[in-house]
């Protein structure tokens, strides 16, 4: 039986550790991916792929950040409801939220699909590099699904105070990553499109093995057919918090595409060192990242469970 962890009872400050500290430890391993494909692509590749991986790594964080903004609006509701001890809200909004994003990542892979040469285009995209980051931008543009898959379980178990479970899958999948990059990388050399076909074959594994695990494991929500679907107030609460999130998110990841689109006009080496640099930075913001996404789940149980006082001590701390 899957076990929620209730944020709303005992010590606060313990409390919040516990659950902080595998969300830190998350994030900094899920960096490793895009820190893992450019290291591996640059020692076997060098510059020219370097620079591919890391345009296409770019504009795929445009998508990305839609999902992260959704996720992290459902989270604050399915804590709500795990506070409140609402299981068919639950499932409603679990169901509302995986319904939604997989819509969204099949219009998206298409938009990504149909429109990928005249984004590179209009970021500048060196011409020497333009193939590798073109390669790269179709393969994850086809992983899309994955992608949002698992950025929406692991928010829903977070959502349900499990910040473990999501820890056991990012670090599954990012081993996968990096011994299939040295695969098809290293040995069939195939450039910013093996590190591409990595990334996707990853996550997909990863997110196929935490549905799996949470199946087993008599999930609230049990992934049959009929159970995904569209709750209305749902989504509008899913998107009212939402929304607000992926264009804070999209703002700031097109403050650094901006960035690329200049330092592209440089050439191919001025693009791929500063895609090296960018990622090693990532790091530095990641913990607060996570904390503030671990209070937010910490608050939003305890309100949903009538405790102000505790919610209030937890953003205090």
């Amino acid at each position: 039986m899957y076990k929620q962890n209730n944020l709303a009872k005992g010590n606060v400050v313990k409390q919040l550790i516990l659950f902080a500290l595998p969300f830190i430890i998350s994030n900094l391993i899920q960096t490793l991916y895009s820190v893992a494909d450019m290291i591996i692509v640059g020692q076997f590749n060098g510059t020219v792929s370097m620079s591919g991986v890391n345009i296409g790594g770019q504009v795929t964080m445009l998508m990305t950040n839609l999902a992260v903004g959704l996720t992290a609006g459902a989270t604050v509701l399915i804590a709500q409801s795990v506070g409140a001890e609402k299981t068919k809200k639950l499932q409603d909004i679990i169901g509302t939220l995986l319904t939604s994003l997989l819509i969204a990542a099949v219009i998206m892979t298409v938009l990504m699909l149909t429109l990928h040469v005249p984004i590179l285009k209009l970021i500048r995209t060196p011409e020497e590099s333009f193939k590798e980051a073109s390669d790269y931008l179709i393969v994850t543009a086809l992983g899309t699904i994955f992608i949002f898959g698992y950025n929406a379980l692991s928010a829903v178990m977070r959502g349900m105070g499990d910040s473990k479970s999501p820890l056991y899958f990012i670090t599954i999948a990012c081993f996968t990553n990096i011994v299939l990059d040295l695969l098809f990388v290293g040995v069939f050399h195939q450039g910013a499109t093996g590190a591409g076909i990595a990334t996707v074959i990853s996550q997909g594994f990863s997110m196929v093995l935490c549905i799996i695990y949470l199946v087993k494991r008599r999930f609230v929500f049990d992934f049959r057919l009929k159970s995904f679907a569209i709750d209305k107030v749902q989504l509008k609460a899913i998107l009212k918090l939402g929304v607000p999130i992926s264009v804070q998110n999209l703002i700031s990841n097109l403050s650094f595409l901006f960035m690329t689109t200049l330092v592209n006009t440089l050439g191919v080496t001025a693009s791929a060192a500063v895609g090296a640099v960018g990622k090693y930075n990532g790091f530095a913001i990641l913990p607060a990242i996570a904390m503030n996404a671990a209070i937010s789940t910490m608050c939003a149980q305890n309100l949903g469970a009538g405790r102000e006082d505790r919610a209030k001590k937890t953003w205090l701390t």
